[in-house]
Parts: structure tokens; sequence; C-alpha cells
């Protein structure tokens, strides 16, 4: 009997957290240790940051540009936030499920929200809480990224984002990352057998059940 494991639907793993609670850091190990894993790359306003790369990190674009994309409904969703635009292009996510390939998003509470409202049956929504609010200025300030006006504007923020973290299936709290990653792993790795996702076992059930012994 054949072993083939084809075909599946892809999954939408939406991983998201307040700035500095430690996603892209998780997201990044899961992707290195899954090769059939992608990141979905959001398109932003924003200019780009010291170590990034355009195209790998996000799509960048200016204003009129993502404002054509979102006439033509070419988001999947999008939002504004910390004072520019983020969103993720429809198409390649949906040629992705189509093919069987997992999507990875980083992303905050609202695009988590719009993906899971439009693709109710292939998302799966993970919130990763920081150890305190303390702890998360701390890695803020260490990441050297932003200036302090902004670090505080991003606490205040991180206390609505967590008001939403009811909203997910699964929510843990980072305050050790080998420990995080392997709750991220095995969330990621429970949702890929369900049999939803694997249309492929209707027919090796049939052939089980007619094959000679």
């Amino acid at each position: 009997m054949s072993n083939e494991r084809t075909p599946r639907r892809g999954v939408l793993l939406i991983v998201a957290s307040p700035s500095g609670a430690g996603k892209t850091s998780l997201c990044r190990r899961l992707m290195a240790d899954h090769g059939g894993l992608e990141l979905s790359v959001s398109m932003t306003t924003r200019g780009i940051r010291p170590g990034e790369v355009a195209d790998r990190d996000y799509h960048f674009v200016d204003d009129a540009e993502f404002q054509r994309l979102i006439d033509q409904d070419a988001f999947l969703e999008w939002a504004d936030v910390h004072g520019a635009r983020y969103g993720s292009p429809r198409a390649p996510i949906e040629r992705a499920l189509s093919a069987g390939r997992d999507v990875l998003f980083d992303i905050d509470w609202q695009g988590a929200r719009d993906i899971a409202a439009q693709c109710p049956e292939d998302a799966v929504r993970v919130f990763i809480l920081p150890p305190s609010l303390e702890e998360l200025r701390r890695r803020l300030v260490t990441r050297s990224q932003d200036a302090e006006d902004v670090i505080e504007q991003r606490i205040q923020n991180a206390k609505g984002e967590i008001a939403h973290c009811d909203d997910f299936d699964y929510v843990f709290v980072n305050d050790d990352f080998d420990r995080s990653y392997a709750e991220l792993a095995h969330i990621y790795h429970a949702e890929r057998s369900k049999q939803s996702r694997n249309t492929w076992l209707q027919g090796y059930r049939r052939a089980l059940l007619n094959e000679a012994v």
C-alpha cells in the first residue's frame, strides 16, 4: 500500500505578542527547525531598521503603493500599527494553503483576528505573554531599536494587546526561551496532524479496509 501523505491542507500558524515578548525569536527558531514552514512576509510603510533586509524581513513600500493594494483587496489583513501600515499579501498565502504548505505569521493581535475571521478553518492562533511589563521594558531597551518615548508607548500598548489574548487558541508565558520554543513546536506538530487538514487520510483508510490479509 502506498505511503503517500498528500493531498493535505496547509496550516496558518499565527503568533502574536506585545512588542518585545519574544515572538520573533521563537518564530525564527521554528522556521530554522522546520523546512516545510514558510514565513508570510508582511508589507509595510515604515522605514527599514538596521540589520533588516528588504523582501526578507518585510516588503517595504510607500503609502501610495500600500493604498493601491488596499483598493485592489490584495491583503488578507492590514492595519495601522505604531504610525505605520502593515499588511499580509493575500495571493501567496492562498497559494500555499492550497498546495499543502504551512505558513507562519509573526503578527499583532489585530492581524490575527482578521486572518482568523477570513480563514477560520486554517488559522491557529498563539499568543505569547511576557513574564512582566518590567521585563518587557528591559528587553525593548536591550535590543536598542527604538527611542525612549517609543519604548514607553510600546509598554502602554502592550496592556491593550494583552487584553485580547483570550481570543487566541493557545496562550503561554515566555519566561524561558527553550521551554517556550518547545511549547510552540508542540502546538505546530499537533495542528499539522489534525484529520481535517490531512485529506489523504480518507483514501488511506479506505485502502486499509480493502486490503487483503
